[in-house]
């Protein structure tokens, strides 16, 4: 039976982060370059996308290159750079016929100009979509986000801009990268690493963690399904307890 019957459509998680992990090792098991698990990864990508998009899951925020990435090797970094530009070219088209609207997070300006241009061509291009909002952290840094964030506000404090005694959760997500975006409802990490790795630790605060050991280029919509499903069965009680909820 497919799992997406299953699948209570009132109670989705509204916004829904994945790590998308173990694309390296994957090509690792098939005997072939780390390069060819990243193609093979785009696959999941867009099976992801699809489903969340069928569901009707308003936020996919995808973790596609960290700030640490930057230290792996040169080779795999050009790679992964030339193939975020042909996936963005390649997909525009299926953005725009599923009204999905692209958008991205991190310090984008240290992106390669063309894959700079490309990815704002494609968030200009969706801007208007409305069923979905998709967005890429490229480039991305949880602590460095925090860190600017508090720069920010410090110097809108100095210039009295904001006063220190009205410094409060909605003023600091006002200068996080994701202020337009909801809280995280439900975090995915493949590859059977549990842990966070530097991704949104201001936005998973009450999030639910789910951890499969499926290496990435393996996920499949029933994976989703299967993580959503498990998310449905848990109490989220945000500090009360179950008498209170109920």
């Amino acid at each position: 039976m497919d799992l997406k019957n299953e699948i209570n459509k009132n109670t989705l998680p509204k916004h829904i982060a994945v790590i998308m992990d173990g694309n390296g090792r994957w090509a690792k098991q098939q005997g072939l370059l780390r390069a060819f698990g990243h193609e093979n990864g785009t696959k999941s990508v867009k099976q992801t996308v699809e489903a969340c998009a069928e569901l009707g899951v308003e936020n996919l925020t995808l973790y596609a290159f960290s700030t640490e990435n930057w230290n792996r090797p040169k080779l795999e970094v050009k790679t992964l750079m030339k193939l975020l530009v042909s996936s963005l070219k390649n997909e525009v088209k299926t953005l725009q016929d599923n009204n999905i609207k692209l958008t991205a997070i991190g310090n984008l300006n240290t992106l390669p100009k063309k894959v700079y241009s490309e990815l704002f061509e494609v968030i200009e291009t969706t801007k208007e979509n409305t069923r979905m909002t998709l967005t890429l952290a490229l480039s991305y840094g949880s602590r460095e986000e925090i860190i600017n964030t508090v720069k920010e506000i410090s110097n809108k404090v100095k210039n009295n801009i904001i006063s220190s005694e009205n410094i409060d959760e909605s003023i600091i997500n006002e200068h996080l990268y994701t202020r337009n975006l909801l809280d995280v409802d439900l975090l995915i990490r493949t590859s059977g690493e549990q842990r966070i790795s530097n991704f949104l630790l201001w936005q998973i605060a009450y999030a639910e963690l789910y951890f499969t050991s499926v290496l990435w280029p393996d996920f499949t919509k029933q994976h989703l399904y299967e993580a959503i499903i498990e998310y449905q069965k848990r109490e989220r009680r945000f500090g009360k307890t179950s008498e209170q909820l109920s």
